[in-house]
């Protein structure tokens, strides 16, 4: 397959590319010929993350805009594309509150974009079979769950809560409508929070990992009830690339690591985890460490998915629990802590970053 994959170079999309390129034909049998790579480089994309494959001949990285219409027609005729894996997204919830307008430009309005080169790529086929779209998702845009509430699935009713949760629902409901209107081949998966290598050091993991290792206070929102589902990205790509390869065109699969745990207790167990595998980095207690800040704006109290849907029908399963990827999440920010400090003194983009003050 010639797989054009959309936000490639930032955290879920590097990790998908590693495995397209290294581990699919193995894992699924799928062969790739060709992985175009295109990515805004944002805030968010690091070409540092696509350093382990920048010489393997099959990657195409190109820097542009999934809004740029011209551009995303010239990669789908060039290459001529087989499957779009669309990830290129605003995705920082903080963010959207703040700066909800490009939340709006990239989500809604690249993805209407994209499916739209897309569809006109597929009128000028004989055949469409074969030919695959992935629209890839949060199950944000299902909202808030109370504590005994059913989890996500498939069938639950949107009610997205913040900027971000409701551009990426418009982009869900853009793809259903180019599937149903147009007979474009879309497949969409809505995913749970994700964890693993390359995640922006904003996100609560590697913030937390790096503010542990510095010795710093660890902000925690609320009183650190909210719950969420974790899941490792290794597990999410392998997912994606099922869904791709083995979904249903029109169907929707919710991908999810079956792993709820409160936001204070992710980070309790992160503390005794850095502790274990940086021997003296931990020298206060969680108590010491751990500070109450006033909460997010409309924060919600629970996300948790049911993904029977995937494993019945796709043969999906993840394959690490909470413990096993979070250990190789530390051990990889213990490794890599020259990439970490690109990113806190804006070298890897020539700018400096404030997010981490």
């Amino acid at each position: 397959m010639n797989i054009l994959v959309t936000g490639g170079a930032g955290f879920i999309g590097a990790n998908l590319v590693h495995y397209l390129l290294r581990d699919a034909e193995e894992d699924l049998g799928m062969s790739v010929s060709k992985v175009v790579n295109l990515d805004l480089l944002t805030y968010a994309g690091n070409l540092s993350n696509l350093v382990d494959v920048e010489t393997d001949p099959r990657h195409v990285f190109v820097a542009g805009s999934i809004t740029d219409r011209s551009l995303v027609r010239r990669l789908l005729e060039d290459y001529q594309i087989d499957a779009v894996m669309h990830l290129a997204a605003e995705s920082h919830v903080d963010r959207s509150i703040d700066e909800p307008d490009e939340f709006i430009e990239t989500n809604v309005v690249g993805t209407f974009r994209l499916l739209d080169e897309f569809r006109r790529y597929l009128n000028g086929k004989k055949n469409r079979a074969g030919y695959r779209f992935l629209h890839v998702s949060t199950d944000e845009v299902y909202g808030s769950l109370g504590p005994h509430d059913a989890a996500f699935s498939e069938k639950t009713s949107y009610s997205p809560n913040s900027p971000y949760s409701a551009s990426k629902a418009g982009s869900d409901h853009l793809a259903r409508a180019y599937f149903h209107t147009y007979e474009v081949p879309v497949v969409t998966t809505n995913c749970s929070n994700n964890y693993g290598p390359y995640q922006f050091p904003e996100k609560l993991l590697p913030l937390m990992i790096g503010r542990i290792l510095k010795g710093e206070t660890l902000p925690v929102y609320g009183d650190g009830t909210q719950i969420r589902d974790w899941l490792y990205v290794g597990d999410h790509v392998r997912g994606l690339t099922m869904a791709l390869t083995r979904g249903k065109v029109g169907e929707t699969y919710v991908i999810g690591g079956k792993c709820e745990k409160k936001n204070i207790e992710v980070v309790r167990q992160l503390i005794d985890v850095v502790g274990e595998l940086a021997p003296g980095s931990v020298w206060k207690t969680p108590e010491e460490i751990i500070s109450f800040v006033a909460d997010r704006p409309g924060h919600d109290l629970r996300y948790a998915i049911d993904p029977s849907k995937i494993t019945t029908e796709l043969g999906w399963e993840p394959k690490e629990n909470f413990s096993s990827g979070l250990r190789k999440t530390v051990q990889w920010y213990l490794d890599h802590q020259d990439w970490v400090s690109s990113i806190e003194d804006g070298s890897y983009q020539g700018q400096r970053l404030g997010v981490l003050a």
